[in-house]
């Protein structure tokens, strides 16, 4: 059986230069989970010393803190600055960029609206820099039940879908008289995501490697799951299975921004350790 990696996959920008951070910066703790792979938060608490801490409700005597990659709330971020807490930034600087676009077009008159999952780190954070109204939205369908002012500003979570992002964008404007879009998704999501679509249309089986609760490794699996019915999203090597590879030709394999090379590569090696004798 042949294995094919995607074209584009694997750790980006954001998600380097947070794990660069994190292991020069001694003991320190993060504030929430640092990325979304918990294999890797572990191997960064092994052997730099980083631990996690839930939330800001946790921090006790820590003087050294890390903002995740996936940013934090305003109002905690001023409080931390205030007590003169060490603080470390490594929230990847597309994460910022919605953060600076919310406040600034709150401050000029806008609704905002974000497309992404209310309960994600990153999108509780681009909220928090709201000083209006803000609604946080997944399906066209949601904003009809808000009553929106004549000017919209609309951003994105950074690791959603373009076509989703662009039904919100195509609602507002039959109905905002004055809308403003700003596409802040990651170009690395976007590349991840046309590496994926291209790979998983010619596959037999795909392989989607990351974190469970990473939002752009989910996108990735749902994006390979429309095209290749058997595709399976695992965390490790451990969770592969041998009859998943039986009869098939084209393994396909892709992975999260949060993943790093050594997981994949063990998930490479064992692939082809199960098909040696199919």
């Amino acid at each position: 059986m042949k294995i094919e990696m995607a074209k584009s996959y694997g750790f980006c920008f954001g998600v380097k230069r947070a794990i660069k951070i994190a292991e020069s910066a001694g003991e320190a703790a993060t504030i929430g989970e640092l990325i979304h792979n918990a294999e890797e938060i572990n191997r960064l608490r092994q052997n730099f010393g980083v631990k996690t801490l839930e939330g800001v409700n946790e921090i006790k005597d820590e003087q050294k803190l890390i903002i995740r990659t996936h940013g934090i709330q305003k109002d905690d971020l001023q409080n931390l600055k205030a007590q003169n807490k060490q603080l470390i930034d490594a929230t990847c600087p597309f994460v910022t960029k919605p953060q600076q676009i919310v406040e600034k077009m709150s401050a000029e008159g806008y609704d905002i609206v974000i497309f992404g999952d209310k309960n994600h780190p990153e999108v509780k954070g681009v909220k928090s820099y709201a000083k209006g109204r803000v609604y946080v939205v997944l399906e066209p369908a949601e904003l009809l039940q808000i009553k929106l002012g004549t000017r919209v500003a609309l951003v994105s979570q950074t690791t959603k879908k373009i076509e989703s992002f662009t039904k919100i964008a195509d609602f507002l404007m039959q109905r905002a008289r004055e809308l403003r879009i700003f596409n802040t998704i990651c170009n690395a999501t976007l590349e991840n995501q046309e590496a994926v679509k291209s790979l998983s249309q010619k596959a037999d089986v795909m392989i989607i490697v990351g974190g469970k609760n990473s939002s752009n490794t989910k996108q990735l699996f749902l994006i390979s799951q429309n095209f290749c019915k058997d595709s399976y999203l695992i965390e490790n090597e451990s969770e592969l299975e041998r009859s998943w590879f039986e009869n098939k030709s084209l393994c396909g394999i892709s992975a999260g921004a949060s993943t790093p090379d050594w997981i994949i590569k063990k998930v490479v090696a064992q692939i082809e350790n199960l098909t040696q004798n199919l």
